[in-house]
């Protein structure tokens, strides 16, 4: 069988096992994990860090990251059943955890584990610029952005393996295993990646200003966060957009995130 036939054949396999609607878009996007597949492996892997890192209890601190993270998982529920979701966070299981780390870093795990590092507190200055922090992580649980990253990988993988076996040692197959997995990363993955940053920045923003937090803050984090200087990696080559990128986008999504918020009868902010 030609490459391009067993492209086109797994493609298909892929598109018509792995659709799922997005509740946010309406779109289809690639899924082919399902939550209890995908939820107990990520609790497991959850209850591992916590374990070999130190949790902080009993601060100030600790407990302004569980009620910023129970506002936001709150109004996430409220979103859900006005898009016409009302079950879909049956599953989930909320917890919220600060861990000792100098690391500028939080994230949320499949299912509604969310971990802040303390080094990132410094960044959000004050609990309305956590509730940023913690929506934007929650949104990439909403959106199963982990169970599609590990599909799209699984694609990547699949095809280049498919590619390799179909183009054998001919000088097409060794310039196609040089070069594939550059391609498809910069190509694919890249951008995929990126486009969940920005997606998680508009979901988060909207839900913060559901539950009260001032959406205008968003930029305000990033600026703060650009102020600690850069990578130095250009935006093809990473998984986020770029502070610039972020910034302006979030600038456009605050105001609507305001005409959201009214429409729940939010219309004042912290």
């Amino acid at each position: 069988m030609k490459l391009k036939q067993i492209l086109v054949a797994f493609m298909t396999i892929v598109l018509v096992v792995s659709c799922k609607t997005s509740p946010f878009t309406g779109k289809q996007t690639l899924n082919a994990y399902s939550n209890d597949k995908i939820f107990p492996m990520a609790f497991q892997q959850y209850n591992q860090f916590l374990s070999e890192n130190t949790v902080v209890k009993g601060t100030a601190e600790a407990a302004m990251v569980q009620r910023v993270g129970n506002n936001i998982a709150k109004a996430a529920e409220r979103y859900m059943t006005a898009l016409g979701y009302p079950n879909y966070l049956d599953d989930y299981r909320w917890e919220y955890s600060l861990v000792k780390d100098d690391a500028v870093n939080a994230f949320c795990m499949p299912g509604g584990k969310i971990v802040v590092y303390t080094g990132i507190l410094p960044i959000a200055q004050d609990e309305t610029g956590l509730a940023m922090i913690l929506g934007h992580e929650l949104a990439h649980a909403l959106a199963n952005h982990g169970a599609q990253r590990m599909t799209a990988q699984q694609g990547q993988a699949i095809v280049g393996a498919a590619g390799g076996i179909a183009l054998g040692d001919s000088r097409a197959g060794q310039l196609f295993n040089q070069y594939y997995g550059t391609a498809s990363t910069v190509g694919g993955i890249l951008p995929f990646s990126r486009s969940h940053e920005s997606q998680a920045d508009e979901i988060g923003t909207i839900i913060a200003a559901i539950a009260g937090y001032d959406p205008y803050e968003a930029p305000k984090l990033w600026e703060r966060m650009k102020a600690q200087g850069s990578s130095g990696t250009p935006e093809i080559l990473s998984t986020h957009p770029s502070p610039d990128t972020r910034i302006q986008a979030l600038n456009q999504i605050a105001p609507r995130a305001v005409a959201e918020a009214k429409k729940f009868g939010v219309t004042s902010f912290k």
